[in-house]
């Protein structure tokens, strides 16, 4: 259900449009499939929107505004959530606008692989260190950063729940992960540094250098045959 939500976001994604009209059309998509939008008024100060929108330089947390307009050449990172029935699901993609350059496809297409190899490793007996270790690995061989000071999460009858989930670490250590279990996995990459910032909003953090930054991020579950895909957008990221 939160699959389909982020599909018709990726698709409807414009030059022109404003991040506020994003928001709008993400409050639709959220009443008409029943799911509520697990951000809307979360945290100190509430967030004022449903998703999420991050542009160029933004890691995460970019607040909706009728200021922001999406531009060619601009990757745009879209976070939601969703909760039905006590249970949340969260998710994140990158998408590129018009023709962006091939530093930024790459990004795109390296901050997509990490998440793979971390979700790969969602296996029973696995370490919980086995999935930070995998994310770190396929990012710093392709000559980026992880962002260190955001993590992915367990999550369930919370949106945030223990334990957190580094995208950096030695393998072979943390809790051992058995079936059951249930995380949000997402990589943030940077294309320079991995030090952040954080906006006078309280919520848009940003990479320090102003270089890119990429986020991807799915729900999976350990199952007893390995990892489960609760989340999962697929298709082109940019053209």
């Amino acid at each position: 259900m939160l699959s389909g939500i982020a599909a018709r976001l990726k698709d409807s994604i414009m030059h022109d449009m404003t991040t506020y009209e994003l928001d709008l059309f993400a409050a639709d998509l959220f009443r008409d499939c029943g799911l509520e939008p697990a951000f809307l008024n979360y945290g100190i100060p509430p967030f004022k929107g449903r998703i999420c929108i991050s542009i160029n330089d933004e890691i995460v947390h970019g607040l909706p505004s009728k200021k922001k307009k999406i531009k060619n050449g601009d990757i745009v990172s879209v976070d939601l959530g969703g909760v039905l029935e006590g249970f949340y699901t969260d998710m994140a993609f990158t998408v590129g606008i018009g023709r962006i350059n091939s530093k930024a496809k790459d990004l795109i297409d390296t901050t997509r692989c990490s998440l793979e190899a971390g979700a790969s490793q969602l296996k029973p007996g696995n370490r919980l260190s086995d999935i930070s270790y995998s994310i770190q690995k396929v990012a710093e061989k392709a000559g980026y950063s992880v962002v260190r000071d955001l993590v992915g999460h367990g999550i369930g009858k919370k949106l945030h729940e223990h334990p957190q989930v580094p995208n950096y670490g030695k393998k072979g250590s943390g809790p051992v992960l058995q079936p059951g279990m249930v995380f949000a996995l997402e990589p943030m990459l940077n294309e320079g540094g991995c030090e952040i910032k954080t906006d006078k909003d309280a919520w848009t953090v940003r990479t320090c250098d102003g270089t890119m930054s990429c986020h991807f991020e799915n729900t999976v579950a350990v199952t007893k045959s390995g990892p489960k895909k609760i989340t999962d957008l697929q298709g082109n990221f940019y053209e």
